[in-house]
């Protein structure tokens, strides 16, 4: 019997260490769908993403991770097509210089970067329990160790600071994936995040205005290509080595230990729940 070929979805994927991942993720015989926000800025990529590749199994379609109704919208289209999810690759972040709320009234970078996330995985996990081995990858960053959970203001209505908005995304990144990791314990599916390195990518310039391009320009000797930075997270999703592992936080393939936040149960805990009402799931 012919193996069925595996679907993954990649969001933010229409520029950067996305796009790589859709790339890798193709070469290595996968139907990619491409999530994107921007039509526009999608096609292109797409255009880009069969060209690099080689591969005609690759597909747009378009999600809002700021706003919950393009969230659900995304995934009751997928749904129609396809019964099962193969992986689920977490890769789109934002870096908002201004505060900012998403349609929903969140801050941004815990709004898109975990509210937005959480929520797709959510609607998700039945199409993934169903494949045979299906995988989430979380990537966060090492910016988790400046990061804290502002309990009492996880929005950051009162002095935003850009960096703190980040750090505190990526750390939610990672109690995201340890909850849901334990959550999954008993199914085929596992969950496991990553630090892709200092990657070169448009995450910190406002498109807008394009402050931070300059920036950008002149550090990016100093960076990893998208390429190199998205080989973890398709290690992944994709490498039998670590069928079985989840739970875990990697950098350049390999297993890395978390500071005692970042792999407290508890406050993995209390950020799920604290998700769910936010969602109101």
């Amino acid at each position: 019997m012919q193996t069925k070929q595996k679907v993954m979805i990649v969001t933010g994927a229409n520029s950067g260490m996305g796009l790589a991942t859709v790339v890798a993720l193709a070469r290595h015989g996968i139907r990619v769908i491409m999530a994107c926000r921007s039509r526009k800025r999608g096609e292109a990529a797409l255009q880009d993403a069969v060209r690099q590749s080689g591969s005609q199994d690759i597909e747009l379609m378009i999600c809002d991770l700021g706003s919950a109704a393009g969230i659900r919208e995304f995934t009751r289209a997928f749904l129609a097509r396809y019964e099962q999810l193969d992986g689920l690759i977490h890769n789109a972040g934002v870096f908002p210089i201004r505060r900012e709320t998403t349609a929903d009234g969140f801050e941004l970078g815990i709004g898109v970067n975990h509210l937005g996330h959480f929520l797709l995985a959510h609607l998700l996990l039945d199409a993934l329990a169903r494949a045979p081995q299906g995988r989430v990858v979380v990537v966060s960053s090492n910016a988790y160790k400046a990061g804290h959970i502002h309990w009492s203001d996880p929005h950051l209505t009162k002095g935003y600071v850009f960096w703190r908005s980040y750090a505190q995304s990526k750390l939610a990144n990672i109690l995201f994936t340890k909850e849901l990791a334990r959550r999954l314990k008993e199914t085929r599916v596992t969950a496991n995040c990553l630090h892709p390195g200092a990657v070169a990518t448009q995450i910190g310039v406002n498109r807008n205005t394009g402050f931070g391009r300059r920036i950008l320009a002149m550090m990016k000797p100093f960076f990893l290509t998208p390429e190199k930075g998205a080989e973890t997270a398709v290690y992944l999703a994709t490498s039998d080595k670590v069928m079985s592992t989840s739970g875990e936080y990697y950098y350049r393939k390999k297993p890395v230990r978390l500071t005692a936040k970042a792999a407290d149960p508890e406050a993995a805990k209390r950020l799920w729940a604290w998700s769910e009402r936010e969602l109101g799931l």
